[in-house]
């Protein structure tokens, strides 16, 4: 099944210039979003991983299944302000301002192994806050995941250190 024909793309939204990927018709489209989830939990079934975390809000989507299918916890890192207890935090750059992430404190132990899962990866702001913050927690990120990679945009750039498995790519974008 080719994925990408299954994401609608946007032009000029948010802002002028830019495509939006929109994967909630992916995620409409019954074979599509078992496809996705399937090639993730292929790829992470014969790996000793103790949790999954997924980036607000389309993370929480497909790793939740993850999660499920593996039979492991799941963490939300979620924007600020959305998270009841203890938290810490991690601001990052946006094309025009800045923005801040969250997680528990208590939400992963140190040396835990984990596999951060989101839709997208453009420019890797958001990606590359969760992994600060997780190993601020002391987790040993085993991988970040993604549905959909631009990689004109260079987000692998914004976590050099950890390893990236894309499904499918939008080049130019």
């Amino acid at each position: 099944m080719d994925l990408k024909n299954t994401i609608r793309s946007i032009p000029d939204w948010p802002i002028k210039g830019v495509i939006f990927r929109d994967l909630t018709t992916l995620m409409q489209d019954s074979a599509a979003f078992a496809a996705s989830c399937d090639i993730l939990y292929d790829r992470y079934k014969n790996m000793d991983i103790d949790k999954i975390v997924g980036i607000d809000a389309r993370g929480f989507v497909f790793g939740a299944v993850l999660a499920y299918k593996l039979g492991i916890g799941f963490v939300p890192v979620r924007k600020k302000g959305k998270l009841p207890f203890k938290t810490i935090q991690e601001t990052y750059s946006l094309e025009y301002g800045t923005d801040t992430l969250e997680i528990h404190e208590d939400a992963v132990q140190k040396n835990e192994k984990v596999v951060v899962v989101d839709d997208l990866i453009a420019t890797g702001g958001t990606v590359g806050a969760t992994v600060k913050l997780l190993k601020k927690l002391g987790a040993v990120v085993v991988e970040c995941a993604f549905i959909v990679e631009l990689p004109d945009l260079k987000g692998r750039k914004q976590i050099p250190d950890c390893r990236v498995f894309s499904i499918t790519e939008f080049e130019g974008d």
